[in-house]
């Protein structure tokens, strides 16, 4: 069984005060966006937010097609690996695509790549350049739980952090041009970037 793990639980400092989550983008709310996008290659939705956000974004989530279970922080405003952590602990799945809440462009055909490449391994992550893409990457939920929870109780707080604990095969570049559309890692933490993006959603 495959889980999408959506991470929602940060503070929006660039969002000019608003909950981007559920902020409206050309009518949908962003996280539904997500959601949507990933419904066809995932079984089950689990979000990790805080306990405020959480009768808002399961408003944005009604009618939703598959299980959504939400994974309340326990770790509040200890950054995106405590999110991670916690998303990830609250699915059964054998691997789970964990994904920030601001990429309403992710690609479900990338997705289905990411799983068939992390089947043999802990972690599948995207290496577009010099960066690892950890928050849009699949995993084995319960190791990459664990090493999130090294990492954090050592005073990290990056979500890349987790990945020096698991056994990972890096998507690279070449593999992301042929497999992934443009815009997949798009994601939009401003207001600047939100209300550019929202043209492209209009007929």
């Amino acid at each position: 069984m495959h889980a999408g793990v959506v991470v929602a639980g940060g503070r929006s400092t660039r969002f000019d005060g608003a909950d981007k989550a559920v902020a409206e983008l050309a009518g949908t709310p962003m996280i539904r966006r997500v959601a949507d996008r990933i419904a066809g290659p995932v079984d089950e939705l689990v979000v990790n937010c805080r306990a405020d956000q959480r009768e808002r974004i399961a408003d944005a989530l009604a009618d939703y097609p598959l299980p959504v279970t939400y994974a309340l922080d326990d770790r509040p405003d200890e950054g995106p690996l405590a999110g991670l952590a916690c998303g990830l602990r609250a699915t059964d799945a054998d691997r789970a695509f964990v994904v920030a809440c601001d990429v309403p462009f992710v690609d479900p055909a990338f997705v289905r790549y990411l799983f068939d490449r992390a089947a043999a391994h802990e972690a599948a992550v995207p290496k577009p350049d010099e960066y690892r893409e950890a928050l849009h990457a699949v995993y084995r939920p319960d190791a990459a739980a664990d090493a999130a929870v090294r990492a954090l109780d050592s005073g990290e707080r990056r979500a890349v952090a987790l990945l020096d604990g698991l056994d990972v095969v890096s998507v690279t570049a070449e593999e992301i041009d042929v497999h992934a559309t443009t815009g997949s890692f798009e994601s939009l933490n401003t207001r600047t970037a939100f209300d550019a993006a929202v043209e492209r959603f209009e007929p």
